[in-house]
């Protein structure tokens, strides 16, 4: 145990007061790794504040690996002396005393102390992961499946966990689909393998432009040819399919990725009839349809097609966990015939155990508690992040992609390049991103664009990283 003493006179915010308070002391040495830090609680009682302060610190001590949270026991810093003796090392000498902190300290931090923030869009929450419960999961699906430990499963996916996301799509995204429409899968690339053997006969497909560039290195990869169809901000431009003969379309529809436009129902309804016409497929890709912010979600295309023409893509990354690996693509009746085709060594669901665990949670209602949890979460983030661009770059700024995902599109007025803006922002440890690699044929933007994930990120760190952007980028 040991006290802390809060600076009498001092600017900055009372969380950061204490984050800095601790982090000095472990970095110093003066608090041996394993300690137990004070509960949240005791703290509250000795420094006589709201809790709020506290608890943010400590997730910020958690979140950079100095300290870890055990359930129902409390913080501790990390049981790593080799860790401590590192950071004890490389500890900068200028820095000033404890007691000693003045007003404005933070702010005047050399820029070699400083810790990175990182609005990286394809960081999630990992402190939300709920591994208590998903530790009881593997544990208890193992058990009654002891038999089958010495089998392979379904290579297309177990059957229960299929049945299972089957449930949840029709209650959750309106995908209408039976289990066997279900093929569980290891990410992305592996769903794209398996969709280019089904769609053997596809040579040309339209993507959009800006799109998802993971997806078109695949699709080319295979011999396909992408050819790019502009996106506005209601999404792709169905009029522009009609140009040139496509045997497919990919599409972002509840999200579009980068730019996060959302395909309003009528604009649905379109390339539906387009896809009927053409005798085309539309490849959906849901990649976090969960997260609406704003007015009731729309149904998924899927769920609104009445000729088999939209094959689905998920994935249970964005809202459980991406260590998992576990996503899903739904196809419609008029493949299975294929698929039935497809020899076993073709298809390589991931790991049976998971699959067990994940079915069980889902069947168990964790998953939906999960669900809510984290739409919370980062609904809260979306917005927390939303106000601080508002107040502290609100003049400087346009945000776009506001009510659905987890990131967000900054159109800066200035002169320069996102590349510029990047590296300014990274002088002062800042990373955000240009998305630049998502344009098959990257345009000469009028202005500069970059992004933001939110995330990953604490609440509490995101106003530091936008008070460093506002400094590299406009000096104030």
């Amino acid at each position: 145990m040991f006290d802390l003493l809060l600076p009498e006179h001092s600017g900055s915010p009372l969380y950061l007061q204490i984050y800095h308070l601790i982090h000095e002391q472990i970095r110093l040495g003066k608090v041996a790794a394993g300690t137990r830090l004070p509960s949240v609680r005791a703290l509250q009682q000795q420094l006589l504040i709201s809790k709020t302060p506290i608890e943010t610190a400590y997730h910020m001590l958690v979140a950079e690996g100095y300290v870890i949270n055990k359930p129902k026991s409390g913080f501790y810093v990390v049981d790593d002396p080799e860790f401590i003796q590192n950071v004890v090392a490389s500890s900068p000498a200028w820095r000033i005393p404890l007691n000693h902190t003045v007003a404005g300290f933070h702010d005047r931090l050399p820029e070699e102390g400083m810790d990175w923030i990182d609005f990286n869009p394809t960081h999630m929450d990992g402190d939300s992961f709920p591994l208590q419960t998903w530790n009881k999961m593997l544990k208890e699906a193992a058990q009654p499946m002891a038999a089958q430990l010495g089998q392979y499963g379904d290579s297309r996916g177990e059957p229960g966990l299929r049945a299972a996301v089957s449930e949840y799509l029709a209650h959750s995204r309106g995908v209408l689909c039976s289990p066997e429409q279900v093929i569980i899968g290891s990410g992305m690339s592996y769903s794209i393998g398996i969709l280019v053997k089904l769609l053997d006969g596809v040579r040309r497909v339209a993507f959009e432009e800006p799109g998802f560039d993971l997806v078109r290195n695949l699709l080319n990869g295979y011999g396909w040819e992408t050819v790019p169809i502009p996106v506005k901000g209601q999404g792709l431009l169905v009029g522009e399919l009609s140009k040139v003969p496509f045997h497919a379309v990919y599409v972002t529809p509840s999200h579009q990725f980068p730019t996060g436009s959302i395909m309003p129902y009528s604009q649905r309804v379109r390339l539906l009839a387009w896809a009927k016409t053409a005798g085309a497929y539309i490849i959906e890709d849901d990649y976090d349809g969960e997260f609406r912010y704003q007015g009731k979600p729309i149904p998924s295309l899927q769920g609104l097609d009445n000729e088999g023409r939209v094959i689905y893509i998920g994935t249970f990354s964005k809202t459980l966990s991406p260590a998992l690996r576990i996503n899903y693509m739904v196809v419609p009746p008029s493949l299975l015939h294929k698929l039935s085709k497809l020899h076993p060594d073709q298809l390589h669901a991931p790991s049976r155990l998971e699959q067990w665990a994940l079915e069980r949670f889902v069947r168990e209602g964790h998953w939906y508690k999960h669900l809510r949890k984290t739409r919370n979460l980062y609904r809260k983030k979306h917005h927390h992040l939303i106000d601080l661009i508002s107040i502290h770059l609100g003049k400087h700024v346009h945000i776009t992609g506001l009510h659905a995902g987890l990131h967000l599109q900054l159109s800066i007025p200035r002169h320069g390049t996102a590349q510029e803006l990047i590296q300014l922002a990274e002088k002062l440890q800042v990373k955000v991103y240009d998305f630049r690699s998502m344009w098959a044929n990257p345009p000469a933007a009028p202005l500069p664009v970059v992004y933001l994930g939110f995330a990953g990120l604490p609440l509490s760190v995101m106003e530091e990283g936008i008070l460093r952007l506002k400094k590299a980028w406009f000096g104030a």
